[in-house]
């Protein structure tokens, strides 16, 4: 009997060192000319987000820590999107509210304002109190958020971030834009291994845009980071989504997303309109901590004519294919297509499935999105 106790006592022990984290990770936010008009109140001139992400907020706040990629400038007025993008103020406090949790920031448009564009853009995420990376004002803001300490659920992380380039735009004196250069992504690495943190997460701006394959450079980088330890590596740029590769051996479990495609945009041509995330599960036990679980999550952007107005919504797409009734049958038909061509890209995955969800007969008498939504989601397995 004792020694029943003791091994159920011991057991108690192992479970309660254990400790998990679930973090999300969503791709590109983009701002173009018909998301600014869409979002802007006429009678006012002030810009109104908030109702882009209500139907994936949901979903956005259950992992523990979410980052995105801010792929515009906060640069103030004239808001413009392509091809020097310029958002309102209002679209970070919109994804603050969705449960962003920090920005990774280097990325080919960072510098599209120039430098008082910059500088703006980290003077406003920073009075808002929100944690960034990859972009600074100047050295001393580097060694302050490079790596980003994110600290969570007795977790400690250190994020870094590298873009392939700043579309041909100087990086002006003193700012600092995180471009992939191995020497530096080295040394960034080494002195995130000094600073006690349970993983290193790097996010990497890269790739070819607009092909659903990583390229050769991705690839031969990928493994350069796994062999340096990093376990982590998340991807953007190519507005598409590309494969994701979780590895899991003896040594090591590493995994990679190559590209998280467009989280929000006005980028409308197949299939450039949907996105996905990525979720990735951390363990720790006793002084190890090791990738436990990955999958994603589908999205879709749904661009409906409102009231004279092209309106925006991140839908989780995966619920709102089955619903039994939809405002918009050729929107619908185009979501299901999307959700057939990233499934199509997923199948080269290697060893992350798509989260599963339970979906129950919708039968609904009254009309529109909101209704789909209350209806339709009921959990994850």
């Amino acid at each position: 009997m004792r020694y029943i106790l003791l091994v159920l006592f011991l057991c108690s022990l192992s479970v309660f060192a254990q400790q998990k984290i679930q973090i999300a990770f969503v791709g590109d936010v983009m701002g173009h000319d018909t998301q600014i008009n869409s979002a802007r109140i006429d009678s006012t001139g002030e810009y109104d987000y908030y109702s882009v992400f209500k139907y994936i907020k949901e979903d956005l706040k259950a992992a523990d820590i979410l980052i995105a990629n801010l792929e515009v400038t906060l640069a103030g007025p004239p808001h413009k999107g392509y091809p020097q993008f310029s958002s309102p103020d209002t679209l970070v406090d919109a994804l603050l509210d969705a449960g962003v949790d920090a920005f990774v920031m280097a990325n080919n448009h960072c510098v599209d304002r120039r430098k008082k564009g910059l500088e703006r853009t980290l003077k406003v995420l920073d009075q808002k109190g929100i944690p960034r990376t990859g972009v600074f004002k100047d050295s001393l803001d580097r060694v302050k958020n490079n790596p980003l300490i994110i600290e969570k659920k007795g977790f400690r992380l250190a994020l870094l971030n590298y873009t392939y380039g700043t579309n041909g735009i100087r990086v002006s004196s003193p700012n600092i834009v995180n471009q992939i250069d191995t020497a530096l992504m080295s040394r960034d690495i080494a002195l995130a291994q000094t600073m006690d943190v349970d993983e290193i997460i790097v996010c990497m701006h890269w790739g070819w845009e607009y092909q659903t394959k990583p390229n050769p450079e991705q690839k031969k980088l990928t493994q350069l980071l796994w062999n340096k330890g990093i376990n982590v590596v998340i991807g953007s740029h190519p507005h598409v989504v590309q494969p994701m590769v979780w590895k899991q051996d003896d040594k090591q479990s590493k995994m990679v997303a190559y590209s998280l495609g467009n989280f929000v945009s006005n980028q409308r041509k197949a299939p450039c309109d949907g996105g996905v995330i990525a979720m990735v599960e951390l363990t720790r036990e006793a002084d190890s901590t090791y990738v436990s679980g990955a999958d994603f999550q589908l999205t879709w952007v749904h661009t409906p004519n409102e009231n004279g107005k092209k309106r925006f919504y991140v839908l989780p797409a995966a619920r709102y294919s089955k619903a039994a009734y939809w405002p918009d049958a050729v929107a619908r038909k185009r979501m299901n297509e999307y959700i057939g061509e990233a499934r199509a890209v997923f199948k080269n995955n290697v060893g992350i499935e798509e989260r599963k969800f339970i979906l129950p007969a919708i039968k609904l008498e009254s009309k529109g999105l909101e209704k789909i939504y209350m209806d339709a989601p009921e959990g994850i397995k």
